[in-house]
This record gives C-alpha cells, sequence and structure tokens, in this order.
C-alpha cells in the first residue's frame, strides 16, 4: 500500500531488483513546480504499486505481472530547499556528510534535489516504474544520476536466510528489527514532535545512500581465514568467529573470548566487532541495500559493490558515528571504496488523498 505511516521501501523485506535515481530541479523551476511534479509521482507511485497502469501513456512494460512487492520511497536533498525557498524548513539532520578516509566520491553521482527508491520483485516491474517516474518528471526536474541493484530473488534458497554480499558474506545479521522496543525510535522521526525536525518529517526518516566499489579480485586473493578475520564471522553461516560449532549468525559475540593461543578470536580490527551498536555508544541504522555490477573494465576487473542504503532517526547519530569508527581502523576498509553519497530527508507516507511531502510545500 502507498499509503501508510511510514513510506513504503524501508522496513518492506529486501527485494530482487532496485533502482536508486536522483534528480535536480529544472532551470525555473521552483515550490510550485516541485508540488505539482510530487503529486505526479505520489498519484503514479500509488497506481503502480495497486499493479495498475500510470496515469499518463503507460507503456506497458509490466502488463500481467502484478505489483510484484513494487514500492517507491521519496526524498529531499540538502539543495531542494534552497531551489524552493523552502530553507527555513529544512532540517539541521541534513547538514552535509563530513569526508572519510574511504572516500572517493563522484561528485556527479551524488546527492540531488530529489531521490527516488524504487524496488520489486520483478526486473520489468522495476523498470517500469522507473520509467513512469521519469516520465512524469517532464519538464520540472532532470535525472542527476541513477544507479541500478539486485538482490537474491524470493525462494531461491530452501528457506529464508539473511542475504549475502558479492564477497559471499551474509550481510544484514545485526540488523535492527521492527518487533524490538526501540525500532521506531530509533528509525523514525516522532510524531509527537520533541526531537528538534520539522513538523513535516513526523514518521518520515533519513536515508544515507553510498555507493560502494568492492574490490573484489583483491578480496578473492585472501584465505578462507584471512576473509573470515576480516569481517569477525565465519563465511558458510555468519555466525562470529568466537562462537562454537552449534553457533548461528544470531549467537552474541563474544569480544573477550581468546583461541589456544591467547590471540582474539574476533580481531580487534574485524568489521563486525567495530561497527557494533556497543561499540558505538548504541547507535543503529537499517541497512537495506542492493547489489550492483556495472560490467568489467579491459583489464578485466568488475565494476561490483554495494548500493548501500540505511535508515536512522538521525544520521550524525547513526551512519556519521559509525563510520567514523571504521574509519579509525576497520579492517574492511582495504577491500572497498565510497564512489558516491546523499543524504536525503524522508517524510512519512502520503495521506490518503495527498501526496508525499504535502506538509512541507504547502506548510
Amino acid at each position: 500500500m502507498f499509503h501508510v505511516k511510514h513510506q513504503p521501501g524501508i522496513t518492506t523485506p529486501l527485494q530482487a531488483r532496485g533502482h536508486l535515481v536522483a534528480f535536480d530541479l529544472a532551470a525555473g523551476a521552483g515550490r510550485k513546480e516541485a508540488a505539482a511534479l510530487l503529486r505526479r509521482w505520489s498519484e503514479t507511485a500509488r497506481r503502480l504499486m495497486a499493479g495498475e497502469p500510470s496515469a499518463q501513456d503507460d507503456t506497458g512494460i509490466a502488463r500481467d505481472a502484478g505489483p510484484s512487492s513494487l514500492t517507491v520511497t521519496f526524498g529531499f536533498g540538502h539543495s531542494f530547499f534552497g531551489r524552493t525557498g523552502l530553507e527555513k524548513q529544512r532540517p539541521d539532520a541534513l547538514d552535509p556528510l563530513p569526508d572519510f578516509s574511504s572516500d572517493h566520491l563522484d561528485r556527479t553521482r551524488s546527492n540531488g534535489d530529489l531521490w527516488v527508491q524504487i524496488g520489486a520483485d520483478d526486473a520489468l516491474v522495476a523498470f517500469h516504474a522507473l520509467r513512469a517516474i521519469q516520465k512524469d518528471a517532464g519538464s520540472a526536474a532532470r535525472v542527476r544520476w541513477q544507479m541500478n541493484g539486485f538482490n537474491r530473488s524470493p525462494g531461491a534458497t530452501a528457506h529464508p536466510m539473511t542475504a549475502r554480499n558479492l564477497m559471499g558474506q551474509i550481510d544484514g545479521t545485526r540488523n535492527p528489527k521492527p518487533t524490538e522496543s526501540d525500532f521506531d525510535e530509533r528509525i523514525f522521526v516522532p510524531a509527537s514532535g520533541g526531537s528538534g525536525d520539522p513538523e513535516w518529517m513526523a514518521n518520515g526518516s533519513y536515508a544515507v545512500v553510498r555507493r560502494i566499489r568492492m574490490l573484489l579480485d583483491d578480496w578473492d586473493q585472501l584465505s578462507l581465514k584471512q576473509q573470515e578475520d576480516v569481517i569477525g564471522r565465519r563465511k558458510s553461516d555468519g555466525a562470529a568467529l568466537s562462537g562454537g560449532s552449534g553457533a548461528t549468525e544470531t549467537t552474541e559475540m563474544d569480544l573477550e573470548k581468546t583461541g589456544s593461543d591467547g590471540k582474539l578470536l574476533v580481531p580487534i580490527n574485524a568489521h563486525a566487532r567495530i561497527s557494533r551498536p556497543d561499540q558505538n555508544g548504541g547507535a543503529a541504522m537499517l541497512r537495506r541495500p542492493f547489489s550492483f555490477h556495472d560490467g568489467i573494465d579491459k583489464d578485466g576487473i568488475p565494476d561490483a559493490g554495494l548500493l548501500f542504503v540505511c535508515w536512522q532517526t538521525d544520521p550524525l547519530r547513526g551512519f556519521v558515528t559509525v563510520q567514523r569508527k571504521l574509519d579509525r581502523g576497520d579492517a574492511l576498509s582495504k577491500f572497498i571504496r565510497h564512489e558516491s553519497s546523499g543524504l536525503f530527508a524522508v517524510p512519512g507516507g502520503a495521506a490518503k488523498g495527498g501526496y508525499v511531502g504535502q506538509g512541507l510545500m504547502e506548510g
């Protein structure tokens, strides 16, 4: 459903196909044009998520497919507020992210006035939505950058499993879960106010988006033990290296446990150790990524990795806190490269008959 408390695509289970796209408002377009665009986009998203054709010039690409778990999510970048004269409504949480040592950012593929996340369990359904959103932009906005991703298809494994990334590691074991009592507090801006966020962000969240290139050829040269030491977990089942033969990925990690040689079983610079919430003042974020593969260069090196998307109430206390800690000694850092970045304010879901961001545009 499109008209829900929180926008779809945040707590939705990982989808098989995804598109991330950022737009900049066209020269001369302002608040009026942006509001009309958001109204068009919201209506298109509502129709497509219900398995209906788009209202204008539907291409028929996804005919007969049904919605296939389609979600469409909308957000605002830092620059949007200056372009529309809404600077006083810009959240402090949208202050630009600091620089990190693993950054090799392409500014042309970073940030943007508006951001759209599309996910579905069918590639044609996802592309159909992307095409409809692009056509709806019309003369009001132009594409700044666009990225395509994928995950394991539903039903590909004998039973539901945590996803693996392109390094072959189980990825997302310690994600916050909606069943946890403090989940909403960590992920969503409260509706009751008092968080320091503007009213239009009630029930919303902040998305950090990073294109992270994995240096897979370098990674593949490591032995299995070396790979597991970098991550701090077994590759076979995701269990912490401190766990015994009966441990699973959810078995609590023992950070102080040592082996017969007296060395820590989970190395001091292991990614899983450094990124734990209890090693970062309780900082937590909901990671909801897609993998990507954009070809192989003339030297046979794959352009592949992770379209990292994480959600949190406050990116400074969430992503930035953890990334700063990783910057100071994460063993995984030498095998990845952050190549683009964006931070977006994603308001709560649209009311029936309304559109996403209406409280901002008309408040």
